[in-house]
């Protein structure tokens, strides 16, 4: 994406507004996705953008993944961001029926690019999404980046409420919260079960609340299922894994219905990528990736 320029620096960077009615999506109506303007990230499906008439893109709904939400710096509204970058969107607002999804992300257009498809073009979202903890989410997040299918890989931190889940706070190992990754997988490349195996293979099942010298329920390894089917092939996963024999000790990796996550801060975005040489990277991660890249060769980018 070209750089940003002053204003859509001061909206996506600086949370700042778009005069209403002034955004260049406030009556579009075309055939396509809408963008994160920062990233190119996909936000929005055009079947989800509705007429509010409140002044800006109103969407009922959204592309799995691709949004975050947190507290708005003035304690009652619920800002929402790209989950990808961060970059601020708008906010979001329930209770007013305005479809019957009683949904409305109301979204500065600047925030935003579009993407125009032929209106015969079946644009459904084909991704689904997986949530896993298991040690850093430095090291994980690397380990899900290399894999195809894999569109998109957010640290972040579930488990806990949200007004501990910042990083600082999580390392205290008294939030309830695990480092996690969100996975945006296309399942037509990558099945739910191959990014299980992936997982397992990328950290040790049998270790409570603790990766090496990573010490603290943070620390801990877990599956956050999203849906009911997530939660039977997991648990099938882990009974088989545990009857073969290859872990003596046994498995205390939790299965856990998920509930909410919440984006890691920017600096932890594709941390290994901009830290390779850092002693942490160099020593843990690195090895760690290529291992993988070695038993899945088949599967990487």
């Amino acid at each position: 994406m070209p750089p940003l320029d002053d204003f859509e620096r001061h909206v996506i960077e600086g949370k700042g507004t778009e005069r209403p009615f002034s955004g260049q999506f406030y009556h579009h109506t075309a055939h396509g996705r809408y963008l994160c303007r920062k990233c190119g990230a996909p936000l929005y499906l055009s079947e989800h953008k509705f007429q509010a008439h409140c002044g800006w893109p109103a969407f009922d709904d959204e592309i799995p993944g691709a949004v975050a939400r947190k507290t708005d710096a003035d304690g009652q509204r619920t800002e929402i961001l790209c989950a990808n970058c961060g970059g601020h969107l708008g906010h979001v607002f329930v209770g007013e029926n305005l479809t019957p999804k009683d949904l409305r992300h109301c979204v500065n257009s600047v925030s935003m690019v579009f993407e125009a498809t032929d209106a015969k073009e079946d644009v459904a979202p084909t991704t689904a999404l997986a949530t896993f903890g298991g040690g850093c989410f430095w090291c994980t997040e690397a380990v899900f980046k290399s894999l195809q299918g894999v569109l998109q890989v957010t640290p972040g931190y579930a488990g806990g409420e949200e007004s501990t889940a910042h990083y600082r706070r999580v390392c205290n190992g008294d939030t309830g919260h695990a480092e996690v990754v969100q996975i945006v997988y296309d399942p037509a490349q990558i099945s739910y079960q191959q990014l299980l195996e992936v997982f397992f293979a990328a950290h040790d099942p049998t270790t409570l609340n603790r990766q090496g010298n990573d010490v603290g329920s943070q620390y801990r390894s877990v599956i956050f299922a999203h849906d009911e089917q997530q939660i039977a092939t997991a648990d099938a996963f882990i009974k088989a894994l545990s009857q073969s024999g290859e872990y003596s000790t046994g498995i205390v990796t939790e299965l856990s219905a998920y509930q909410t996550f919440y984006p890691a801060e920017a600096e932890h975005l594709d941390y290994y990528a901009g830290h390779q040489q850092q002693p942490y990277c160099a020593l843990v991660i690195g090895p760690k990736l290529e291992k993988i890249r070695h038993y899945f060769a088949d599967w990487q980018k």
